[in-house]
């Protein structure tokens, strides 16, 4: 018997559904976003313009340790809404539990290689002796708490996938807030530095992880996180690292391609510019996140339709995200475009800073307009479990293009060189992801026709057409 969240994601009109998802998954990266963004202005204005590019270095390091939950986290909420879709609980409750071991395991092998070798890694992805013990600092705290992020984060995907957007939000929004609060009582009331900014987030994650984690717990949920299941499966395992690979080798890439960034804007720009990357990265971020917000509220509509064969549904609701999507990147390209000083005053009053972060923030995204095709196109393929497709796409940008870019542009311009690489490499990537979708399309088409032409409806239209011959 269906439940009546399986009838809404069935049967309920496709704009309604989605914004019924997709808003709290916005709400909660948005905010998720803004409290990441609300550090660095608290370390831009408490602490200093090198305390910013000091956390900038740190990027490449918090990018591969959140990998660790993309992997996990979005695999099993994709298997989990396909599984959902087959009515196969056991399955989906499966998934939950190998989810919970699998983060532990990675966390652990990961963060103790990292501590043992956290200064060599710092110098080789650019810090200086400025920049370096702000960085070092802030990651000796925040990677002991890194396998509360990864809970939180990989957990909260898996309550939206099964049913629950709006406690996904309030779960976003629990640490959020938390940290919002924490920051300036420990930077400005316990002269904590970057230490403090490090310890809120650390503190406020730990929170959001026992509220997603008790949500698992309780007798009501669709899905329950029981002991039995918590056990290390092959079949289950492949089953989340194969569609998870996509997002993780995506945020793998995202890391390698920072350290580049950093050392290429050490070069032609000195620390200064690796803070422009840095509020650079805040703005994107703000706009990526929204429609990463918006992709994560749609993926247990299109995984579900997908496992269920509605691939009517599953059509439409691409096209619908796909249009809001284009909406958002292309007010972040208007914003760039004309506000981008007034954007980066927020973070600093250095009046250098400023003005390299708004040429940086012109410059870079001139292509934007076309990211939020680019990132749908991506969520789409890991929806439908289609991983080959989502890692190509997920890589391209990233590996292909701008690694590229990256490794020339800036000998020949200069700083000017490693801002234009990102647009270049967006236009390039969306192009390959258009190509890869409409094959997918076509698939997907087909088999809508050889769904028809096998229901009787099919049969009375094949008959109706032969008595008329």
């Amino acid at each position: 018997m269906q439940t009546q969240k399986e009838i809404d994601l069935a049967q309920k009109k496709i704009s309604s559904i989605i914004w019924e998802y997709s808003l709290p998954a916005i709400v909660g990266t948005l905010v998720n976003t803004l409290y990441n963004i609300v550090d660095r202005i608290f370390i831009g204005q408490g602490v200093g313009a090198m305390a910013i590019s000091g956390l900038a270095i740190t990027f490449p390091v918090t990018i591969l340790t959140s990998s660790l939950g993309m992997l996990v986290g979005v695999g099993a909420a994709s298997r989990i809404s396909i599984s959902l879709g087959e009515r196969k609980k056991d399955t989906a409750e499966k998934i939950l539990g190998n989810s919970l071991l699998l983060i532990i395991l990675f966390n652990a092998i990961v963060m103790t290689l990292f501590y043992i070798y956290l200064d060599p890694i710092l110098i080789a992805f650019g810090a200086t002796e400025q920049t370096l013990p702000y960085a070092r600092e802030y990651l000796q705290i925040v990677l002991v708490g890194n396998v509360f992020i990864s809970l939180c984060y990989s957990f909260n995907n898996m309550m939206r996938a099964s049913g629950y957007p709006k406690k996904a939000m309030y779960t976003m929004m629990i640490g959020a807030v938390l940290n919002i609060i924490l920051d300036p009582i420990f930077i400005f009331v316990f002269n904590l530095g970057i230490a403090g900014v490090a310890w809120a987030t650390v503190i406020s994650m730990f929170v959001g992880m026992l509220f997603v984690m008790y949500h698992f717990m309780q007798k009501d949920s669709m899905i329950r996180l029981k002991r039995k299941f918590i056990r290390l499966n092959k079949d289950i395992i492949l089953a989340i690292v194969s569609i998870g690979m996509s997002p993780f080798f995506m945020q793998v890439a995202a890391s390698g391609v920072a350290v580049l960034m950093n050392v290429a804007l050490i070069k032609h720009g000195g620390d200064l510019a690796v803070g422009a990357f840095g509020i650079l990265n805040s703005m994107t971020m703000i706009i990526v996140m929204l429609i990463v917000g918006l992709n994560q509220g749609t993926q247990p509509i299109i995984g579900y339709n997908y496992g269920a064969q509605n691939y009517g549904r599953v059509q439409e609701t691409f096209i619908y995200t796909l249009k809001v999507a284009t909406l958002f990147s292309t007010t972040g390209f208007i914003i760039g475009m004309f506000f981008p000083r007034l954007f980066a005053s927020a973070f600093t009053t250095d009046p250098e800073l400023l003005d390299i972060t708004e040429k940086g923030i012109r410059l870079g995204l001139i292509s934007f307009p076309i990211v939020g095709f680019q990132i749908v196109a991506g969520s789409f393929f890991q929806s439908i479990g289609k991983a080959t497709k989502s890692i190509i796409q997920s890589l391209s940008r990233q590996i292909l293009f701008l690694v590229p870019a990256l490794l020339i542009l800036p000998n020949l311009f200069g700083l000017t060189g490693v801002w234009i690489s990102m647009p270049i490499s967006d236009f390039l990537a969306s192009v390959l992801s258009l190509y890869l979708l409409v094959g997918q399309i076509k698939i997907i088409k087909g088999m809508e026709r050889e769904q028809l032409l096998n229901s009787p409806k099919g049969l009375e239209v094949i008959t109706e057409v032969a008595t008329k011959e």
